[in-house]
């Protein structure tokens, strides 16, 4: 028998794509949690602009994650024909995706600008919260085709094995919104008025700018692909299609979820939904670290099964897991440490701090489940398995997360009842990817 060649899995190779993708993965939670950071300490109504900003982060995060499923779909197919050595073949499908793109954003802004005061109306947010969150809105939505075109540009980065360059235009949209946010928030007396939650939105959308201009330099001058769509379709583009179609119904049970426990939390009160946008941003943010990982698992996932080599297919997979869980332990350490810290730096009002340290050991205590979620997802959506991904988020979200959430809401548990939820669906994704993986992949190790 012919000796593994583990080259590809690596250490050093992992780590080249897992790093940059942890940084310029942080990048988009690090833009929300200083967001929330400045916003949660102006003079104020400080807790209805922290309300708002968390209503609105998490219903601009659910669109943007459930549209940016073609960034998936791309990373996969062109990882997979690099793998394969048929690199050519998708040439004219990224053009094609980049401009798709560009339309279905443009038709999703027009469809919800308008409604902004419905759709937050639902979030149960009222009066001067519902007010702060449709101007909010408003601003931060002229952002979504360019949030949207960086994020498929990101996608074809990802699917040539490199991450550094979606992490030099994540960091210095980053380091402009930390900036501008400060400035624009707080203003400068006789120079710039401070501008309060408007501020804010103003420092987020400057940030998406400069990251959509840095990922066309690095597109036109580092990759072999060019932006004139062919009239004719790729034959990739339907099967993309279809996969980004599994993806989106995947992200939108996912984003349900989130919805839920958002919309709990502000029919709680309005000190409930400053803790809980609080913990759900410290939430996404460690999602998003351990995420990048997980983009290395896609990444170099798809390049293996384009070379039909399933051997270090199933090593990338404990490799990946072991440093994935270690991120999400020394996360759990840290934050032990300074866990009655954490929440002073995003709110000083005491009623939200007490909540949010009531329910912060069950985000922490969440953290190696989600590693391991996080890591599978990545390594099946790199292998195309969009379908699964699909059905066992449907089944996590309503026969998992929402009748745990009802049970517990019942008993009057309240920010309790939304992590004890979130620790169901967690452990059910979790699960259902492990097993699946070891029942397909495992068998064609030898």
């Amino acid at each position: 028998m012919a000796k593994l060649d583990t080259s590809a899995v690596s250490f050093k190779n992992i780590n080249r794509i897992a790093i940059p993708a942890i940084i310029a993965g942080i990048a988009e939670p690090l833009i929300s949690l200083t967001d929330i950071a400045v916003i949660g300490n102006v003079e104020s109504n400080s807790v209805e602009a922290l309300a708002a900003a968390g209503i609105v982060g998490s219903f601009l995060s659910a669109v943007i994650w459930i549209l940016a499923q073609t960034k998936t779909a791309i990373s996969a197919k062109v990882s997979q024909h690099l793998g394969a050595n048929r690199l050519h073949a998708v040439k004219t499908l990224v053009p094609q995706t980049i401009v798709f793109n560009l339309l279905l954003s443009l038709f999703i802004y027009g469809i919800t600008a308008p409604l902004a005061t419905f759709i937050f109306s639902a979030y149960n947010a009222k009066g001067l919260i519902l007010e702060y969150s449709v101007s909010y809105y408003q601003i931060r939505a002229i952002g979504f085709p360019l949030t949207l075109l960086t994020f498929t540009i990101f996608g074809v980065f990802r699917g040539l094995q490199n991450t550094s360059w979606a992490m030099k235009c994540s960091l210095s949209g980053a380091v402009v919104n930390i900036l501008l946010d400060y400035l624009l928030v707080y203003g400068i007396e006789g120079y710039i008025p401070a501008m309060h939650l408007e501020g804010a939105a103003y420092a987020s959308l400057a940030a998406q700018t400069t990251m959509l201009i840095m990922a066309l330099w690095f597109f036109f001058k580092k990759t072999p692909f060019h932006l004139k769509p062919s009239l004719k379709l790729n034959p990739e583009f339907k099967p993309l299609l279809v996969m980004a179609a599994n993806l989106f119904l995947r992200t939108l049970s996912l984003n349900i979820a989130i919805m839920l426990a958002n919309a709990y939390a502000t029919d709680y009160g309005e000190n409930y939904i400053a803790a809980q946008s609080i913990l759900m941003n410290i939430w996404l943010f460690f999602s998003f670290f351990i995420d990048g990982y997980a983009n290395a698992g896609n990444a170099i996932g798809g390049k293996l099964l384009g070379a039909k080599d399933y051997k270090n297919l199933w090593e990338l997979s404990k490799k990946i897991s072991k440093y994935a869980v270690l991120i999400a332990l020394i996360l759990m350490a840290i934050c032990g440490i300074f866990y009655n810290q954490i929440g002073i730096l995003f709110n000083k009002d005491e009623v939200v701090l007490a909540l949010f340290a009531s329910a912060f050991w069950i985000v922490l205590l969440m953290q190696p489940i989600n590693a391991i979620a996080f890591m599978f997802d990545g390594i099946f959506k790199g292998l195309g398995e969009a379908a699964y991904l699909r059905n066992l988020l449907l089944v996590a979200t309503f026969l998992g997360f929402t009748p745990a959430l009802l049970i517990s809401d019942y008993f009057g548990l309240k920010l309790y009842a939304i992590w004890m939820a979130f620790l169901v669906w967690m452990l059910i994704r979790a699960s259902g990817l492990v097993i699946k993986f070891r029942r397909k992949y495992l068998n064609k190790e030898v």
